[in-house]
């Protein structure tokens, strides 16, 4: 649906020892016409059908209100987006996908009843089910005649998922296989028609089952009171010997692991674009409040401490529009390029995010993290009011937390982002060790000033190279002082984590504002520019400050000043009038009266 923008596309993680041309990457900007007019269809939907039910669905005394939307938005294809045309879908492409799936995150508690509809609860059937299981739930699933959840965590294993205590027996006859068991907070619970369940088989085969929720011996628990998303459906679900027939199997026999991580890639993306469309719109609202609201004979945003929140929601959006959408573009381009070689389309895109499993799993912590920073902000500028339910902020307040729990914690994933990329360079996919000692080689020597960087941004992209070299510096030195004890030095890990994050976050950041400037010229995009400087500016602390506390908890005597010393020359960078750039970025805002970058 959007015109070809790769033409190099890097491997995951590759990011950290190659580089990427502006061209090469996937932006918001790419998107053509007819994803736009379908983005456009989702917002109007927001905007009429489910904003102004915000109150009565979070007081959770209308249980139909839900459901009643999800059918509303199958009758759109709102919920067929991704499943193919034969099955009554719109089998649009993944970053369309990822694009609607922005727009109805700012739907509260309706964007995560649809995100679990439509994702977890809907993608293992398309991308694991057989062609019958296909032929009877699909077509359901697309027109909201049925409605889909995803029952994977237990009261005892919740992060570790394998640990689940659920079983399933195979019957006497061979006919069914017997499923006792508990699942709790499971989205969409109280009204979902069709259940994936996983189980284990004979004790250790991890399995994945499609079980309805008409079957005998299925009961749910009361709906959940929680902190926010108060109007989505969160029950505990009960299997007391359900017979399951043994064609509704999802899956290989013992590969339900294989099913619930490949899932949970494209979930942890699509979780980013969510967050950032819930990001946009309380940015949007903040900058409307601090217009009208007066204090000293003057609106607040006219302060220059106002500016700044609002200034700084916008850098850390713009970064994540771009981060997402980047990584986004490189799992659509590996998914066609793996069709080109043959690879059936479900196959595919699994495959294609599980190459990008390393940046899914950056974005779904950088997602969530950003809409944290955007909502609190958003409470403080509002005040006392921000504090108050009768104002949008104390929604968004609440609905956001659960992000950094959702598709595995935060904490998880800054581990996991560490772990593959160590995992893929053990097995000589990415040559980490090559770069590392290339750059151990240059901290040894001397010192070499080079040229000044010239054009757009040249200093930046100078830095980002730098940020790379420090954080092979410290991963290096790392990984030989603990050798294979590394997964335990956890606290190591995840500064190690922050400063992969941030740095691509950064470039994706750079590499975006570079192709928009080619295209419409600097005048036109002098805004995007300061935010891309301020962004990288404040990277190089985040850096600088992850890496010193990594350093330090391993390092000591010439080890450690070496490494100091090098961790300083890595992020340096000139200084800039960040005061100024972020004023001139407020009042773009408020010109626009909203997000509008």
């Amino acid at each position: 649906m959007e015109a070809t923008v790769k033409k190099n596309l890097l491997g995951g993680g590759e990011f950290l020892i190659k580089e990427s041309a502006p061209q090469d990457v996937f932006t918001p900007e790419d998107f053509d016409e007819e994803s736009r007019m379908m983005a456009d269809m989702c917002q109007d939907f927001l905007d009429t059908e489910v904003t102004p039910l915000h109150g009565r669905l979070d007081s959770m005394k209308e249980l139909d209100l839900m459901p009643g939307l999800l059918n509303k938005a199958g009758e759109l294809g709102m919920l067929g987006i991704s499943i193919p045309e034969e099955y009554g879908g719109f089998g649009k492409d993944f970053n369309t996908s990822m694009y609607l799936t922005e727009k109805v995150g700012a739907g509260h508690s309706f964007a995560v009843a649809f995100a679990a509809h439509t994702g977890i609860g809907t993608l293992p059937l398309l991308y694991f089910g057989t062609d019958a299981q296909k032929d009877k739930y699909l077509s359901k699933l697309a027109s909201g005649e049925w409605k889909a959840s995803y029952c994977l965590t237990e009261p005892g294993s919740g992060s570790d998922a394998l640990a689940a205590k659920s079983t399933a027996v195979l019957s006497d006859d061979g006919k069914h296989y017997i499923l006792n068991g508990q699942k709790i907070w499971i989205t969409n619970g109280g009204f979902a028609d069709l259940f994936t369940v996983f189980a284990k088989i004979d004790g250790d085969k991890f399995t994945g089952f499609l079980v309805e929720r008409s079957s005998e011996g299925v009961s749910l628990g009361d709906e959940e009171h929680k902190m926010g998303i108060k109007g989505s459906s969160t029950r505990a679900v009960f299997f007391q010997d359900v017979k399951v027939p043994v064609e509704n199997v999802l899956g290989e026999i013992g590969r339900g692991h294989v099913i619930a991580f490949n899932i949970l890639n494209i979930g942890r993306i699509k979780l980013a674009a969510a967050a950032m469309g819930a990001a946009k719109k309380a940015t949007t609202e903040t900058v409307k409040y601090a217009m009208e609201r007066e204090q000293f004979k003057t609106p607040i945003a006219n302060f220059g401490a106002i500016k700044y929140k609002m200034a700084e929601q916008a850098i850390r959006l713009y970064a994540c529009d771009a981060t997402t959408y980047r990584a986004s573009g490189d799992i659509q381009t590996k998914e066609h390029e793996l069709q080109a070689g043959g690879m059936a389309h479900s196959e595919a895109l699994l495959a294609a995010a599980e190459e990008y499993a390393i940046e899914c799993a950056m974005l779904k912590v950088f997602g969530s993290e950003v809409l944290d920073y955007v909502v609190d902000e958003g409470v403080q500028v509002f005040g006392g009011n921000g504090f108050s339910a009768d104002y949008p902020m104390d929604r968004n307040y609440r609905d956001s937390r659960i992000n950094r729990i959702f598709e595995g914690t935060n904490e998880i994933n800054r581990l996991l982002s560490v772990d593959m990329i160590l995992k893929r360079a053990m097995k000589g996919q990415i040559n980490l060790m090559g770069a590392a000692m290339e750059v151990q080689k240059e901290l040894t020597g001397v010192p070499s000033f080079g040229d000044q960087p010239e054009g757009l941004l040249g200093k930046e992209l100078k830095y980002l190279s730098n940020f790379k070299k420090s954080i092979l510096m410290a991963a290096g030195a790392a990984v030989q002082k603990f050798m294979m004890g590394m997964k335990d030095e956890q606290e190591v890990i995840m500064n190690l984590a922050d400063m992969l994050m941030y740095t691509y976050a950064a470039e994706s950041t750079v590499l975006r504002t570079l192709k928009l400037a080619a295209v419409k010229g600097e005048a036109a995009v002098a805004r995007q520019i300061e935010m891309t400087q301020v962004y990288v500016y404040d990277t190089a602390d985040r850096i600088n400050k992850a890496g010193k506390d990594c350093i330090n908890s391993f390092a000591e005597g010439d080890l450690q000043r070496m490494l100091l010393l090098g961790l300083k020359r890595y992020t340096k960078v000139d200084p800039i009038n960040v005061k100024e750039y972020r004023r001139n970025i407020a009042h773009a805002l408020m010109e626009a009266g909203g997000y509008c970058f």
